[in-house]
């Protein structure tokens, strides 16, 4: 610690009350790693810098409070690995917090199985139903659902290779229900559709004149079944990726294991998703330290 103050003291020419900040902030985040058995700053690791933003949250810090603790630690662990200390940034992927928090919506478990009871047995019913099972059961972007092809998806081994705007892509496994309903729906409906047989590069969900389905017709098909049950306002393609997230948590899932399967880089993310459930930090802790 003493030699990174050095460092913004002499080659960053940073002013004395800044130095006193540093020094308080590098304190408080040693001290709560040694709270927690974790060894001290040099042993921190990012389930760590998650549990510390969060408590920080829990706590009632402002966003300008977090946002200037977590630059002193991304400087100071960057500072670590040019000096060989260690090998990776734990703060590197935790950006800063905005001044105004994006509210996350989400469906309780029963109303998620309410919504997917809906659609009928009828060609679009089938198609409706296998597009929310698919969009609830993955967690996926509405943008990697219209480009979904049948080349992305494996119904046999149960999971889906998604594919966002930049063709980055990441694998994710189909639950039960989001196989079952996407299997009826190829098998019984599609080709129907399209009037004709389907083939590798043919986009998976398709509207009625067998076109590929856009955003905005995914957002009127869920607008008109969330009128059905009385909440055509919140139904939108995100509430059924932050309830994935959110049921996924809610029932033991972790932090690590949320990212890969939804994709986000942004670790603050994850830790607005562990606000909403309500996760105390000693909770995540046990769960993600490998030494809890």
């Amino acid at each position: 610690m003493r030699d990174f103050l050095d460092y913004m003291k002499n080659e960053k020419k940073k002013a004395e009350n800044t130095l006193i900040a540093y020094e308080r902030d590098l304190k408080a985040f040693d001290k709560f790693l040694k709270d927690r058995g974790t060894g001290g700053l040099d042993s921190c690791n990012e389930s760590d810098a998650i549990s510390y933003v969060l408590e920080m949250g829990n706590e009632n810090k402002s966003k300008s409070t977090i946002n200037r603790r977590v630059s002193v630690l991304r400087n100071y662990y960057a500072y670590m690995i040019d000096k060989g200390v260690i090998k990776s940034n734990p703060f590197a992927k935790i950006k800063a917090s905005k001044t105004e928090k994006r509210q996350i919506e989400y469906l309780s478990i029963e109303e998620a199985a309410a919504l997917m009871e809906l659609p009928g047995n009828d060609v679009k019913g089938l198609r409706d139903k296998a597009l929310m099972e698919f969009m609830y059961g993955t967690g996926a972007r509405v943008t990697e659902v219209v480009r979904l092809k049948f080349s992305d998806i494996n119904l046999r081994m149960n999971f889906v290779t998604l594919k966002d705007v930049n063709e980055e892509s990441r694998i994710v496994p189909l639950g039960s229900y989001a196989s079952e309903a996407m299997s009826a729906y190829v098998n019984n409906a599609y080709d129907s559709i399209i009037g004709r047989e389907h083939g590798d590069e043919d986009y998976v969900f398709i509207n009625m004149r067998g076109e590929p389905l856009t955003r905005q017709g995914i957002w009127k098909i869920l607008k008109d079944y969330g009128a059905q049950l009385g909440m055509a306002e919140r139904m939108t393609p995100q509430i059924l990726r932050d309830s994935f997230a959110i049921h996924i948590l809610q029932n033991g899932g972790d932090l690590k294991t949320l990212q890969e399967l939804m994709g986000f880089e942004d670790m603050t993310i994850g830790i607005a998703y562990l606000a909403v459930t309500d996760i105390h930090v000693r909770d995540v802790f046990k769960k993600c330290h490998p030494r809890a």
